[in-house]
Order: structure tokens, then C-alpha cells, then sequence
């Protein structure tokens, strides 16, 4: 409304939602779709708005947003990855063309699965963990999701926290309960 009826630029509006919201306007500078595409699934870049920017000094990762904040989803992204994540909003055009090409990039193999109640979910993650035997693995709740993330070999785990190295020996999954 604001880009339509005002005639403001995307920078300005961006400038005064991150004023607003006590947050800082990102950059894509230093964007790296290859190795942020490995952060997290696909599904939660789509559906909730935000999208891995850049990791600096090995510790803090840079969480893009286009028009709102979620600190429930930084959390969970911080407790998946060990790393300390710090939430800033990226204009909308500079937001969807870092999206699109992130989202055309390789990513860890993820399978999603809607399960009818808690009981259930917690046997089927036990089963994953039995028939898998992973390395390491961390669980998250992220909105009405569940994330499972299992690193299956040595090798999977990735210098920065548990951020991946690479998409082999590793794998997400995804639950919805309901």
C-alpha cells in the first residue's frame, strides 16, 4: 500500500520497518545460496517468510525476513544450528530474488509426514532414530512443525555448529501433527 499509494521506495519502507521493529535492515551482500540452502528445508523458506542470508564470523547466522519478524522461528533455527541467529528484514525485491535462487539450489533430503497426535510422533521419531543410528541428530518445534535432523556420518558435521557441510550423510524431516 505504502509502494502503491505514497509512492515510497522499497528501501524506505524497509528503513522504517526495521525502525519500527527495533531490527536491521540486511543486505544480500555475501549472500551464499549453495551453502544456505543446506540450512534448513525448503517447506519453512516457502511457507513462512524468511530465508538464511550469511554467516559471519562463524557465529552468527543472518535470518532474512520480507515483512515480519518471528522470533519463534529464530529460535528454533538457533537451537538447530548452534549458531546465534540475528533477525533483520531485506527489501521485497532483493528478498525474492535471493529466495528464488535459493530455492533453486541442492539442499539435504527432506521428508515430510503429517502424524494424527503426539503419541505417534514421538514412536516414529524413536523408529527414525533406531533404524538410522545417526551421528547426531536435534529436534525443534517450529510453528505447528516438527524438525528432525539427523547427521548420519562423521563427516556430516560441519565445521560452524551443526550447520551442514554439505547435503550427503545427512537428513530432515518434517512433521505436522492433527
Amino acid at each position: 500500500w505504502l509502494f502503491a499509494e505514497c509512492a515510497l521506495e522499497a528501501e524506505q519502507i524497509s528503513r522504517g520497518l526495521s525502525m519500527h521493529w527495533s531490527c536491521p535492515v540486511l543486505r544480500v551482500e555475501g549472500f551464499s545460496h549453495e551453502a544456505m540452502a543446506l540450512m534448513m528445508p525448503e517447506v519453512f523458506v516457502e511457507r513462512l517468510g524468511l530465508m538464511p542470508l550469511r554467516i559471519a564470523g562463524g557465529r552468527i547466522l543472518y535470518l532474512a525476513f520480507e515483512d515480519h519478524l518471528d522470533a519463534s522461528a529464530s529460535l528454533a533455527i538457533e537451537r538447530m544450528t548452534g549458531l546465534k541467529v540475528e533477525s533483520g528484514i531485506l527489501n521485497e525485491v532483493q528478498f525474492r530474488a535471493a529466495r528464488s535462487r535459493l530455492l533453486e539450489c541442492d539442499r539435504v533430503e527432506t521428508r515430510s509426514e503429517a502424524i494424527p497426535d503426539a503419541d505417534t510422533l514421538a514412536g516414529r521419531i524413536t523408529a527414525i532414530l533406531e533404524q538410522k543410528q545417526p551421528v547426531a541428530s536435534r529436534l525443534v518445534r517450529l510453528h505447528h512443525y516438527y524438525w528432525l535432523r539427523l547427521w548420519l556420518e562423521n563427516g556430516a558435521l560441519g565445521k560452524l555448529g551443526k550447520f551442514p557441510a554439505s547435503p550427503e550423510d545427512m537428513g530432515d524431516y518434517v512433521f505436522t501433527v492433527g
